[in-house]
């Protein structure tokens, strides 16, 4: 599109060329990390999609236990590998669109070194269960410090290097990477809000419904503007660069990014429908989450229109082969997501693998295909070559092809198959599948078909690694690019134009609107939910944790049990059959985390505690699953039956819970020692009558106490009229 513009400059006066060079050295450590970091997070996955059909592979080990290993996998998936790339693409592609090289190498550096010790520091607490237990955002507080740190260096270089910059107008590239730089800091930094009570251990500073709502707004918009926006500004520059095309329409990209980014921060809430959230919260998250398909496929039909009149190189061009594949699983996972935030949808989907192979279509095609087609066509640039092998480039294309395809129908197929099983039943009125283990043992060999998927595909990434280093083995690495370009006038009066180009060309205003258009969405979901006490009702006889159920909800949290069991009973017949009364909201008012969480591989826990399952069930269940469910493909935790857990520290937690608001009494600390030897010993007491033998301060004592605790606040066979009698404002 072209925009008359008139300047005061003289049409005369020759403008004077300034050189420069861009530094290809940083980008060249961001782009090893992300592909040392891909091979390390994607190794990780491969070896827990094993464990989940064959669990000998978590080779009773606390530190390689699947619980642990899961978050350590999506950290360094998504940090490390998808991070890194981001940050080559950026500091690649950015000097070049303003024609300036980096604000300052130092920082540069900075964020590099500081990058990858974050990334170093999460593989190393992660299996050791240091962990928050909030999805996506598991790292404990003084790491979540250090992030932030490294945030603002990032942003410190980029915002400088713009503000440097000898380019009027910014390219639709930078504004997607300024939006995704305001909007991670202010997700992380809002999620992040914690209690410190030991070097590596914190309590959320939200409970319950609150800390639902503050975790899915940011989990969602993390993968938005964490492994979304700043993809599609990569997109929008190697693209177009690649199949030497002007992207499709400069007005739909206009279009694109500023719908996009006020839609996206509204869509939390679809990973909570029909649970405890408030129903209004609920439907916002739906109503919003069906919007984003106009502006996310007006994105997706942008990229591969620019491809228009170019499809015969497509053809020959593993580059381009990459990215088409990629910018289409972006079409596909975009449309998916907002189908699944339906309410009828969801009721299906939810807690089931169809919502891991919905992820992974987008992980693996969208951020894993453009992050290789954007290492082909960086390698031979930055290092004055060909690239080896084409037809090794054309393989590893084929070999993920094939990966996401082996990867994600068999566990859509297992995601119809759980919950088309957890729904059924007989001409009785009874559960056709009563026992949860039925519906883990029908889909054991679609878990097998997942990671021959994934080692397919990991397997095309070492073919990838060899490709390049073989490049770069045949050229010789340009570090210094040297550039040319007339300095951009400061005191030069520019008018007219197309209205975005005046936002073009004051980039302070840009992000701080950027800024207010993602705020906004935040602001409305939030402030009523933490305002409006109504919201989150509390039901007079909840109670909180004595000391050893807290301590044992704190070891629950460090094995990563959530990451296999929910505690959300939603409000379906077959939910209330099989695990008992819906879950309310009041009953999480003490929680800190939240644990409501998001796959079901074992069953619901809510309403576990005080059932048909005695301590001693329990006992033998966490030292072999398999002795109490025959053909479970739970890990065992015989560390639990040796270790000993930390009677002192509880008085710190109990002084922090108080000072998150739960009511215990004052001075309680002194006596909290006294009453969880009391309760351990009671415990004890009764695996004595079946003739197990422990002690009292072991770990496992304190688990049982957590779990025969859960959901006996309230009656088991309580209808909803009384359940409504107990609520109190």
């Amino acid at each position: 599109m072209i925009t008359q513009e008139k300047t005061t400059e003289n049409a005369h006066t020759k403008p004077v060329l300034e050189q420069f060079a861009y530094d290809n050295k940083i980008v060249r450590a961001f782009m090893i990390a992300t592909t040392v970091f891909g091979i390390v997070g994607m190794s990780v996955g491969l070896l827990a999609a094993i464990q989940l059909f064959y669990p000998l592979f978590n080779f009773e080990t606390s530190f390689l236990s699947f619980g642990r290993i899961r978050p350590l996998h999506t950290n360094a998936v998504i940090f490390a590998f998808v991070g890194n790339a981001i940050f080559a693409g950026v500091y690649h592609s950015m000097p070049r669109l303003l024609k300036a090289p980096m604000f300052s190498k130092t920082l540069s550096w900075i964020h590099f070194w500081g990058w990858q010790l974050i990334i170093l520091a999460a593989a190393i607490t992660l299996p050791l269960g240091f962990t928050s237990g909030k999805e996506y955002a598991e790292l404990e507080w003084p790491i979540d410090i250090a992030i932030t740190v490294i945030w603002v260096v990032f942003g410190w270089n980029m915002i400088g290097t713009v503000l440097k910059r000898r380019e009027r107008h910014m390219y639709v590239a930078i504004w997607f990477y300024l939006a995704s730089f305001v909007t991670v800091a202010v997700l992380h930094v809002v999620n992040s809000f914690e209690l410190p009570i030991a070097l590596f251990k914190s309590y959320s500073a939200y409970a319950g419904v609150q800390d639902a709502l503050v975790q899915w707004w940011y989990g969602h918009n993390a993968v938005a503007f964490f492994l979304t926006t700043p993809f599609l500004g990569l997109m929008y520059y190697y693209l177009p660069k690649a199949a030497n095309r002007p992207v499709y329409s400069y007005r739909l990209s206009i279009i694109h990014f500023w719908s996009l980014i006020f839609i996206y921060i509204w869509a939390g809430p679809h990973h909570l429908l029909y649970t405890s959230l408030p129903d209004w919260a609920q439907s916002l998250g739906t109503v919003f989450s069906i919007m984003l398909i106009a502006p996310s496929w007006g994105g997706m039909l942008n990229g591969l229109l620019t491809l228009r009149g170019a499809w015969d190189k497509v053809r020959e061009d593993p580059v381009l082969k990459f990215m088409v594949v990629a910018v289409t699983a972006y079409g596909m996972a975009t449309f998916e997501g907002p189908m699944l935030s339906l309410k009828n949808v969801n009721a299906i989907s939810h807690f089931t693998d169809w919502t891991i192979a919905h992820v992974h279509v987008g992980g693996l095609g969208w951020n894993g295909f453009l992050t290789f087609g954007m290492l082909y066509w960086l390698v031979p640039k930055m290092w004055g070559t060909k690239l080896f092998s084409v037809k090794l480039a054309n393989t590893h294309f084929w070999m993920g092809t094939l990966g996401i395809i082996f990867y994600a129908l068999p566990l859509y197929w297992a995601g119809f198959t759980q919950s088309l099983m957890w729904k059924e039943f007989t001409g009785d009125g009874f559960l056709q599948y009563p026992n949860f283990l039925q519906t883990v043992t029908q889909i054991i060999p679609m878990y097998v078909m997942r990671a021959i998927g994934g080692a397919i595909y990991l397997g095309g990434v070492f073919v990838m690694v060899y490709n390049l280093w073989k490049t770069a083995a045949q050229g010789k690495f340009i570090a210094e690019e040297k550039a040319e370009a007339p300095a951009l006038k400061k005191n030069v009066r520019v008018t007219g134009g197309h209205w975005h180009s005046v936002l073009e060309r004051k980039p302070v205003l840009f992000t701080v609107l950027s800024f207010v258009a993602i705020l906004i969405g935040g602001l409305i979901e939030m402030v009523p939910t933490f305002l409006i006490q109504s919201n989150v009702p509390t039901i007079a006889a909840v109670k909180p944790y004595t000391p050893l159920e807290l301590e044992g909800r704190d070891l629950y949290i460090r094995e990563g049990c959530v990451n296999c069991h929910s505690q959300m009973v939603r409000p379906f017949r077959s939910e209330v059959e099989r695990y008992g009364e819906y879950s309310k909201a009041g009953e999480f008012v003490y929680d800190h985390p939240f644990l409501w969480g998001s796959k079901r591989t074992g069953p619901d826990l809510h309403r576990v505690g005080g059932g048909e399952y005695g301590n001693s069930w329990h006992y033998k269940h966490m030292y072999d699953p398999t002795t109490m469910s025959p053909g479970s493909i739970m890990p065992p935790y015989p560390w639990l039956l040796k270790n000993d857990y930390d009677k002192e520290g509880i008085k710190k937690k109990i002084t922090a819970m108080r000072t998150l608001g739960v009511p215990y009494p004052a001075g309680y600390e002194e006596q909290a020692v006294k009453d969880m030897e009391q309760q351990a010993q009671a415990i004890v007491a009764d695996l004595k009558k079946d003739k197990i033998e422990t002690q009292p301060d072991r770990e496992i004592v304190a688990l049982i106490a957590y779990l025969q605790r859960l959901g006996t606040d309230i009656k088991e066979k309580e209808t909803p009229s009384e359940a409504e009698a107990t609520v109190t404002e």
